[in-house]
């Protein structure tokens, strides 16, 4: 540069006359600011797990029993006789491969803890790392983003879901990051199958961000080749395709009601409220052209994907609403707006408040959970216990204690009717001897004016135990029952027809 340059660089520029310097509060925070509270946001986003015993997802403690039916290999004779378990590769093992090593170290249980307070700082470190990438900040947008992380899909335990959003966040801001590297292609051939293994859904929001972040850069159909170093995890989808694809129900009226529930956690008026202010803020920032469209396609193209997917795709459970939670997410990270200083501390704030409105339903729920699991202490191992839980169809909140009775395969080695055990979906499976009843089983789904009537509940036909959850309690209970333990929620009867030694 010359010297006129290098003086017209440095020299401030002069302000108009009668204008006066922005104060700190409207000036926008620095890059080193938004990288800082960012990542202090991230692993503050595992309170939850932190504060409490048990963590409080639905699906947790069947994803625990599973995980100690593999772990166990046969050893137990009781789990051997109810159990088997056909490892196979899939894109579905994100959580079951990092149990292993973490079991082996720390034990089962607080390795399911640990494997769960990982994911949500894991995915606020991947928002971080996206917009790192395409803009050098974080900004509102960015820290707007974190309001999603506890999704639905953290509160129902879909952990290797989750885990490979994270994983996908961290491979798109890398694929950024190496834009124009002549080898990049050949990093993502090992990069894509890891996301992939974490879980198939985390694979496909990983191609359309790639899809949407070219499709900006060139004409689309050179577009739609770029993204071809994901493909090969394809040709394993493809060998196990053939599962069921089922729409259930009336479709408009179940994509409206997953639609207002993109948010939802323990509170309908926060939950909703978060939900049309991100939605308000959206359409504002879209409306004065503040949104990143290498972002906002592949938000765009997830929230279609949501629309038009059914409940039930690959074996998997509501893989049209996860994707409706991550594309808000992705809605939010494209967000450009350089928000006064004021504006900017301000964004996190409903990501905490959300926070701390979960936390305290974890704490209060997980005192509940330890003084239900004390009623195994009457259970002895290898026992054959009907789980029984009350769903009330008009609940908002995420129910935690939806598959609590699966603690009695952990702890028991127990035979119990809440597991996931379809067959040619999930890894674990039922033995000839065994029961044949599985999830949903143990559900009673049924409105608040409709007695609790057990009297002639399927499974305890065959069972040793009864073990009930619900908020209410049970009317009735099978002739003879003999209750052993309750608690405010839950209640433990022995069968009258258990057979001699249970």
């Amino acid at each position: 540069r010359s010297v006129a340059q290098l003086v017209e660089h440095r020299s401030p520029k002069p302000r108009a006359v009668g204008s006066s310097p922005p104060t700190p509060a409207r000036r926008p925070a620095n890059p080193r600011e938004g990288l800082v509270l960012g990542v202090v946001l991230a692993l503050l986003s595992c309170l939850p797990f932190v504060v409490t015993q048990f963590p409080q997802l639905t699906d947790y403690p069947s994803h625990l029993a599973r995980y100690h039916i593999m772990l166990d290999g046969g050893k137990s004779p009781w789990l051997a006789l109810y159990y088997g378990f056909d490892w196979r590769w899939t894109g579905n093992l994100g959580a079951d491969i990092l149990i292993q090593p973490l079991a082996a170290l720390f034990g089962l249980e607080p390795a399911g803890r640990i494997v769960g307070a990982i994911i949500p700082p894991l995915t606020g470190l991947g928002i971080v790392a996206v917009e790192w990438a395409l803009r050098r900040r974080v900004g509102v947008g960015g820290l707007l983003a974190f309001t999603a992380i506890w999704s639905p899909s953290m509160g129902l335990g879909f952990y290797n879901f989750c885990l490979s959003v994270a994983l996908a966040l961290f491979a798109f801001a890398l694929w950024v990051k190496l834009d124009g590297w002549r080898w990049r292609p050949l990093l993502f051939l090992f990069v894509a199958p890891l996301v992939f293994l974490c879980h198939t859904s985390g694979w496909g929001v990983l191609g359309v961000l790639v899809l949407g972040y070219e499709w900006t850069r060139r004409r689309f159909i050179a577009a739609i080749f770029m993204p071809w170093p994901l493909v090969p995890p394809l040709f394993l989808l493809l060998a196990q395709a053939g599962e069921t694809v089922s729409l259930g129900g009336n479709t408009l009226a179940y994509k409206w009601a997953i639609a207002r529930r993109v948010l939802r956690d323990q509170s309908m008026w926060l939950d909703q409220g978060s939900l049309v202010l991100l939605v308000s803020l959206l359409l504002l920032a879209t409306a004065f052209r503040k949104i990143d469209p290498r972002v906002a396609w592949g938000a765009l193209l997830l929230g279609i994907m949501g629309l038009a997917f059914p409940r039930h795709l690959a074996g998997g459970d509501y893989a049209d609403f996860r994707l409706m939670s991550v594309a808000l997410m992705l809605g939010c990270l494209a967000v450009t707006w350089q928000a006064p200083r004021w504006l900017f501390y301000a964004a996190p704030l409903l990501f905490l408040v959300r926070l701390g409105v979960t936390t305290q339903a974890w704490v209060e729920n997980s005192r509940e959970t330890a003084e239900a699991l004390k009623a195994l202490d009457h259970v002895p191992r290898g026992a054959r216990v009907a789980g029984a839980v009350l769903v009330d169809s008009a609940r908002w909140g995420i129910d935690p204690f939806e598959h609590a009775p699966s603690y009695a395969t952990v702890r028991r080695d127990a035979l119990v009717n809440s597991h996931f055990v379809m067959r040619g979906v999930h890894m674990l499976k039922l033995r000839p001897d065994g029961w044949h009843y599985a999830d949903p089983s143990h559900r009673l789904l049924q409105r608040r004016t409709r007695p609790v009537d057990l009297s002639r509940f399927a499974p305890a036909r065959e069972a040793d135990f009864l073990w009930y959850f619900g908020s209410r309690k049970p009317d009735r209970l099978p002739q003879g029952a003999v209750i052993l333990h309750t608690t405010r929620h839950s209640l433990l009867a022995r069968l009258a027809k258990a057979p001699p030694g249970r």
